[in-house]
């Protein structure tokens, strides 16, 4: 039986957004105080502007820890664990209540389409709370699958 071999391709900016937009499992890797990593795995998206954006809680790790370094990385992974994922590389912003309502809106839409009620979903995302990490994505590796390197493929 072949053995499947590695992969990584490098892919363009549009090439990139093409590759994030339907994959919706990164883990988000902000610094702590002290700059060791802390990892959250989180549903993510990519807005009109092409930046990734992921919903959260003013007081979770992630926030907190943004706000203060917006150094970001992700590990965007598809659904199959098998399958090609690529580490993104960016600066984070993290927007509160009021001004999260609109672009958590955009957030929904990117990853699940229409709400079947605008005004009950913004009134939900003020009654929770809630906030929204965008990252302007600067610089990222190649889309790479696991296998086997090609010498060791037959």
């Amino acid at each position: 039986m072949a053995r499947r071999i590695a992969t990584k391709d490098k892919v363009d900016r549009a090439a990139l957004i093409d590759f994030l937009r339907p994959r919706h499992h990164t883990i988000l890797v902000t610094r702590r105080a002290d700059g060791s990593p802390q990892m959250s795995p989180v549903a993510c998206g990519v807005d009109t502007e092409g930046r990734v954006v992921i919903s959260t809680y003013p007081q979770r790790a992630k926030a907190v820890n943004a706000r203060r370094d917006p150094r970001v990385s992700l590990c965007t992974l598809s659904d199959d664990w098998d399958g090609p994922y690529v580490q993104v590389d960016g600066q984070a912003e993290v927007l509160d209540m009021p001004d999260a309502v609109e672009p958590l809106v955009e957030y929904f839409r990117c990853i699940a389409g229409e709400h079947p009620d605008w005004d009950e979903y913004r009134a939900a995302m003020r009654a929770q709370n809630k906030s929204l990490i965008r990252v302007t994505i600067e610089r990222w590796g190649p889309v790479c699958t696991g296998g086997f390197p090609p010498e060791l493929a037959d």
